[in-house]
């Protein structure tokens, strides 16, 4: 029936009729696209749990130890130097050093790290075939730490150690990366008695030392990050909290931060604030980049509660491991949670790249047992 009209009121109550029929829909509709808009993204499916293949155990337990790899045609060749030995006293402060070859059944034990003490939170990164080992930390029997400002190259083939210029500010518990095959950044760390935001710069092959662009967030020490071409993402770590009616704390820092380095000028990093990954601040965390899958910076394992060196929190409890993995996603922008650890893990100065897999070496499990164990997992990266 075409062109049914309505008059007077006939046509109001109409109107009215189909007023309560639609603007409870309309209402709803607005309500459906106002809650899309606004709701939480979802960072990523249900993670499961990730299933490490164990490695041949390093020849006795070591944690809080500087690890790294270097590949050749062969394959890759994986290293630990210094670190914690299991008593976790003063004296199991280790100058050790292993190497664990291509498809070798065992660790070579490789001659001992210089110097007349065992270093705890030292940095290495492998550049160019040779490995660079920085800095650290000493323990004296009363209890008192001392940065150092030693660095060494160690070479595989002659199985000996270059002394190279010292740190201008020694750190440890800093974080080092690797960029363009010759340069290698610490950022942030220990020194002493306080934590600086120093991003100290080492050229290999001059054997110089220069300042980049500090870090722009609060200082921090066992913080964890990675490198993928020219982008930086570094995260977490303890600051100190001080005030004037209280002693000073060590205190989770829950920033993250993305640094891009100018290729004409690797001094200058324009440096950004990121949104915090997922969960809660983690201390000594293992941590890599990876090129793969348009670049992930990857973060496994530590602990939510910041320790001593022997596993015991500042706040006298016990610090405990965690399985958690997650990432960031360079092409994407995001962090993505990327799965469990069949093992909880902790006290690890950095995830080493094998390949296609990822490698834990050492650190700390449940109960703050020093571990022996390797372990090499892969990623289905998002």
């Amino acid at each position: 029936m075409p062109g049914t009209v309505c008059h007077g009121a006939a046509c109001s109550k109409l109107t009215a009729a189909l007023l309560q029929v639609y603007v409870p829909m309309i209402r709803i509709f607005w309500q459906f696209l106002l809650l899309a808009a606004f709701a939480p993204i979802a960072i990523a499916a249900e993670p499961g749990t990730v299933t490490t293949r164990p490695l041949p155990d390093l020849p006795r337990p070591i944690s809080n130890n500087a690890v790294a790899a270097i590949a050749s045609g062969a394959g890759v060749t994986l290293f630990s130097f210094l670190g914690l030995e299991s008593g976790k006293r003063w004296s199991d402060t280790s100058s050790a050093a292993f190497a664990l070859g291509p498809e070798a059944s065992a660790w070579v034990e490789l001659p001992a790290v210089p110097g007349s003490e065992g270093r705890l939170a030292a940095s290495a990164v492998a550049v160019a075939d040779r490995v660079y080992i920085f800095g650290g930390y000493t323990v004296a029997e009363d209890g008192s730490e001392k940065s150092t400002p030693y660095v060494h190259a160690y070479d595989p083939d002659q199985r000996t150690y270059i002394a190279r210029e010292p740190m201008p500010v020694p750190v440890d518990d800093s974080l080092a990366v690797a960029y363009g095959e010759r340069l290698i950044y610490l950022v942030s760390g220990w020194h002493d008695h306080g934590n600086v935001n120093l991003v100290q710069l080492y050229d290999t092959v001059a054997d110089s030392w220069s300042q980049a662009t500090p870090y722009p967030g609060a200082p921090v020490f066992g913080h964890a990050g990675g490198i993928v071409g020219t982008t930086l993402i570094v995260c977490d770590g303890v600051a100190i909290h001080i005030s004037a009616t209280e002693r000073r704390r060590y205190q989770s820092s829950a920033e993250c931060y993305r640094g891009e380095i100018d290729p004409q000028d690797p001094r200058r990093i324009d440096w950004y604030r990121l949104a915090s990954h997922p969960g809660v601040a983690r201390y000594r965390m293992a941590a890599a980049g990876t090129s793969s899958d348009g670049g992930w910076v990857i973060f496994a394992g530590g602990s939510d509660n910041p320790y001593n060196y022997n596993g015991t929190g500042y706040d006298g409890r016990p610090a405990n491991p965690v399985r958690t993995i997650f990432g960031y996603s360079l092409a994407l922008r995001q962090w993505r949670e990327l799965g469990q650890l069949d093992q909880a893990t902790m006290d690890h100065r950095a995830l080493v790249v094998a390949g296609t897999k990822f490698v834990l070496i050492g650190g700390m499990r449940e109960n703050q047992q020093v571990s022996a164990s390797a372990l090499s997992f892969g990623l289905a990266l998002p």
